[in-house]
């Protein structure tokens, strides 16, 4: 888990409905987040009636107190315990001005509690609500239910998808990635544009391999940054097949990439990886980028950029690590699997016991086994699968995606690198989705099912078009 979540609360009052209702309402959405271990900044009942926000007045206490907060609040809830006041709660989000999703609940009236002393008209409420947020111009989350009370378990759940919603919206926001060498001269396909990403607010940052090699060159070996990343290595998988030497290159390789990403304060990489670092240094970096991975810190092969960001939402989303794979093979003739590869930087997450270091083998063909110790070879585990692909269209002066949930499974499978089989429902579908659309061969994957808070963040808050496969 990272750093603990904090929403702000507006709670609506409509006075002539029963405010008791909005008292009782605050103080339950307030032990629901608790419950799940958020923090909530929410005017208290000193500083407006009830602790809830009606008037103008209310509105801009409210707005003051969220601004005050600004830093530290990942998105907004608004309850509706009763009918709520539109235009006090539109006001109050519109003069905050915090550009973070907004959740909307309502809770459900009692059908044994229709009286003027305890009716609610939530259900009322909210459509009035989000149709003055739509004409202010703002974004705004659905619960799945039209009411849900705060203590119910599909309250919970949409909390849960809502706090992974905010998570990609912030770890998005001056978002800055590294991309280590050229794009291979192969891959066309991962192609990309750094100007629409910079009119997302992402920046990229570029280092030559030159540069790598030659800061390599200046580190010695006994150097203490040298020999920590080398203990790291070996402490993170078994190594008992690799030359020593071969380990000494990969923990300078390390420490360079470490050092640049610290001075340039970097969030996630792209690292080219196919052949130049195999030719002219003599080890693949798959196991340097599987440890940044495991971190958290997303890393992709063949300077695919635009993967690492489809890496960065589904760890930011699930708070575990991501992989980088190739929708490789058919598995036999069930049009529902397929096999998914890479040779591999796979996150230790990923794989079943007895994973290990080796040699990557489709390269050593061309540049000989002992260039390309490195890989992660092992198989991957059977769990849930959410999966998702960004890609920048420079025709439509868009990014877009495609995301979707499935399974890994345990299916036998006889290969090489990291290689898992997954299924996942109408994939016929997906794969023509992809082909027609001119997506390209790689997808992130992540073990969690948070399909539902991709798409909401890239599409409602970034302003992406996105598929959500089903």
């Amino acid at each position: 888990m990272g750093r603990q979540m904090t929403f702000g609360v507006i709670v609506g009052n409509r006075g002539f409905f029963p405010s008791h209702l909005a008292a009782t309402g605050r103080t339950e959405m307030i032990a629901a987040l608790e419950r799940q271990g958020y923090k909530a900044i929410v005017v208290t009942p000193e500083e407006t009636a009830f602790g809830a926000v009606e008037s103008y007045t209310e509105a801009k206490i409210c707005a003051e107190l969220f601004q005050r907060h600004a830093r530290e609040i990942d998105g907004i809830i608004v309850t509706l315990p009763n009918f709520g006041e539109e235009r006090g709660i539109a006001d109050a989000i519109r003069l905050a001005n915090l550009q973070v999703p907004i959740l909307i609940q309502a809770t459900p009236d009692d059908a044994g509690k229709m009286s003027i002393a305890f009716r609610r008209d939530s259900f009322c409420g909210k459509m009035s609500i989000c149709n003055n947020l739509r004409q202010y111009g703002v974004p705004y989350t659905l619960t799945t239910l039209h009411t849900e009370a705060p203590d119910s378990e599909q309250f919970s759940s949409d909390l849960q998808v809502f706090a992974a919603t905010c998570r990609i919206v912030r770890g998005f926001r001056n978002l800055r990635i590294g991309a280590i060498g050229a794009r291979p001269a192969a891959f066309n396909t991962v192609r990309y544009s750094e100007k629409l990403l910079e009119k997302s607010g992402i920046t990229v940052d570029t280092l030559d391999l030159s540069e790598v090699l030659g800061r390599i060159q200046r580190l010695q070996d006994g150097e203490h940054e040298v020999q920590d990343k080398l203990g790291a290595i070996k402490s993170y998988i078994p190594v008992n097949d690799v030359p020593e030497a071969a380990l000494l290159k990969m923990s300078k390789l390390g420490v360079v990439i470490d050092g640049w990403m610290k001075s340039n304060a970097l969030d996630v990489t792209s690292v080219q990886c196919w052949t130049s670092l195999e030719e002219f240094f003599g080890v693949v970096p798959c196991t340097i980028m599987s440890m940044m991975s495991e971190k958290l810190i997303p890393s992709a092969c063949e300077v695919d950029t635009m993967g690492t960001l489809s890496m960065h939402a589904l760890t930011l989303a699930s708070e575990t690590p991501s992989a980088l794979l190739d929708w490789n093979n058919n598995y036999g003739a069930n049009p529902d699997k397929a096999v998914c590869f890479h040779c591999s930087n796979l996150p230790k997450h990923f794989f079943r016991q007895g994973v290990k270091m080796d040699f990557q083998q489709i390269i050593a063909g061309t540049v000989g086994k002992e260039n390309t110790f490195g890989t992660l070879d092992g198989r991957v585990k059977a769990g849930p699968m959410s999966f998702v692909r960004f890609s920048t269209d420079e025709f439509a002066g868009t990014i877009k995606g495609y995301v979707g949930q499935g399974s890994f499974t345990d299916d036998p499978l006889q290969t090489f690198g990291g290689a898992g089989v997954v299924e996942i429902p109408n994939m016929q579908k997906l794969l023509h989705y992809i082909c027609e659309n001119g997506f390209e061969h790689h997808v992130a994957a992540n073990f969690s099912h948070v399909g539902e808070a991709v798409k909401e963040a890239a599409q409602k808050y970034l302003g992406w078009p996105m598929l959500l496969h089903n």
